[in-house]
């Protein structure tokens, strides 16, 4: 079966006849468990305006293969950025060598879909090269004529066009084109000798149409321009264990990493996840439910298949509380006896894939944030964070707050600079006291990294007051 693109498919434009892959899949793969030919050809622009002027162009192609034998729990990988039959062949040969006389049936080959996540269009070919440039000078003179206290401006362009074909050794052939865009901005206001500077972007699977229309830019630009601006008047955050309001949106990267990782099913094969043996039992407070889905049209975490080729699907994590599923590849799925769920991804064709998120987040619940906030006698408000660290074996983390007020008798008040959220993320489940019904997804910026791997990622929750968190702070 083949999943047909308007594309031809990379072994056919590369001169290689399939069936001879095929053939040397097929020899590769007697007695293995599993494995997979994956190629790749992928194109990609990015375009940075600074301080007023174009400061860098680049642009970048590639193309390649990988070959994967599967052994038990020994996976054997070659990898050429040349596709011939001879490289092919030679990859095969040396993958090959996991097996070291294993004599395993190799696994049924991932169902056939015919699911369409997202257009076929080439982010490079449209807006033209100059169209682009003009967008990045206008979005630079605009900013700067919105306020007279913005200093520095940057705006950035990313477009990619990625090609992949996944051969099987049952003869499944399956073929994808992956869009990915993206549109930043950064803004740096100064006022009695302080600086302070804010960033927004925005993008998905899809052309540059939706983000480069007027409003959609100006909104980002003005967005950036007021957090800058907030931050000028923030004063140190106080120090100490506190009820946390986090904001909707991308502040689900805590989620992401504090306990995402956690309900990856190779860590659980491992036993090194802070979750591993509480299947079905109480991982966070009732009302709670994480779900990992990789099927959303459009979102930036989204794919058609995986790097597998598997159709991704909506995979339940936690369902009020209690945990109830994990996130699979091929590989951890067959160990752990369940269904791999799509979400076995690679960075690219040098790379094994591993289990990954796609889009995770929280579903919405019934309370209002203005309720968050009045039920609060002393607090924080976590509207926006930066980065952060977590430790997937204990699930401890450390993020960076990049817009944070202090909440004092129910009332929002000043905000705040410096403030830091410190936990563990099977304690933070248990501590969540409201779900918002303001349920949104991340704007289209996330990237995931994992064993030197980074993929695009969505992320996504609704308004959360949590309790008894430790706030770090600046404040002396």
């Amino acid at each position: 079966m083949t999943v047909h693109t308007a594309t031809p498919p990379i072994l056919q434009t590369a001169g290689v006849d399939p069936s001879e892959a095929l053939t040397i899949l097929q020899t590769a793969l007697v007695g293995a468990d599993d494995g997979e030919l994956f190629l790749e050809r992928s194109e990609s622009e990015a375009l940075v305006f600074d301080d007023g002027r174009l400061k860098s162009a680049a642009y970048d192609a590639s193309e390649g293969f990988g070959l994967r034998v599967v052994a038990g729990e020994t996976a054997g990988y070659a990898h050429a950025n040349e596709i011939s039959a001879a490289a092919i062949r030679r990859a095969a040969d040396s993958a090959a060598l996991a097996k070291r006389g294993h004599a395993g049936v190799t696994a049924e080959g991932p169902r056939a879909t015919n699911q369409k996540l997202y257009d076929a269009v080439d982010p490079l070919a449209a807006p033209a090269f100059s169209d682009k440039i003009a967008l990045l000078s206008e979005i630079d003179a605009w900013a700067r004529a919105r306020d007279p206290r913005v200093v520095q401006v940057s705006a950035s362009i990313v477009g990619e066009r990625r090609q992949i074909e996944i051969l099987r050794a049952d003869g499944l052939s399956v073929n994808d084109i992956r869009p990915l865009v993206r549109l930043n901005v950064s803004i740096t206001v100064e006022q009695n000798g302080r600086r302070e500077s804010a960033s927004t972007g925005a993008g998905g699977r899809a052309s540059f149409d939706t983000w480069i229309q007027p409003e959609r830019w100006q909104a980002q630009v003005d967005e950036a321009l007021r957090t800058a601006l907030v931050n000028l008047d923030a004063v140190d955050c106080p120090a100490g264990e506190m009820d946390v309001v986090l904001g909707a949106g991308w502040p689900g990267v805590l989620l992401h990493e504090a306990i995402g990782h956690g309900f990856e099913g190779d860590f659980h094969r491992k036993g090194s996840s802070v979750f591993t043996g509480m299947m079905g039992k109480r991982v966070a407070a009732p009302g709670v439910t994480v779900v990992d889905d990789g099927s959303i049209a459009g979102r930036r975490g989204s794919l058609t298949v995986d790097d597998e080729g598997t159709p991704t699907s909506r995979n339940v994590l936690i369902e009020d509380g209690i945990m109830v599923g994990l996130m699979h590849d091929r590989l951890s799925a067959r160990q752990m006896g369940q269904r791999a769920g799509g979400n076995g991804r690679r960075e690219s064709f040098a790379h094994m894939p591993m289990p990954r998120m796609t889009n995770t987040f929280m579903e919405g619940g019934k309370d209002s944030k203005a309720d968050m906030i009045a039920n609060t006698k002393r607090g924080l408000y976590a509207a926006n964070f930066g980065g952060g660290q977590v430790d997937i074996t204990n699930g401890k983390f450390v993020f960076q707050c990049t817009e944070a007020y202090l909440i004092e008798d129910g009332k929002i008040t000043a905000p705040v600079r410096g403030a830091t959220l410190i936990g563990d993320g099977a304690t933070a489940l248990t501590h969540i006291q409201m779900i918002g019904d303001d349920f949104a997804f991340d704007p289209g910026v996330g990237v995931c990294g994992k064993a030197g791997q980074g993929v695009p990622v969505g992320i996504g929750q609704p308004s959360l007051k949590m309790g008894g968190l430790t706030v770090g702070g600046t404040a002396v």
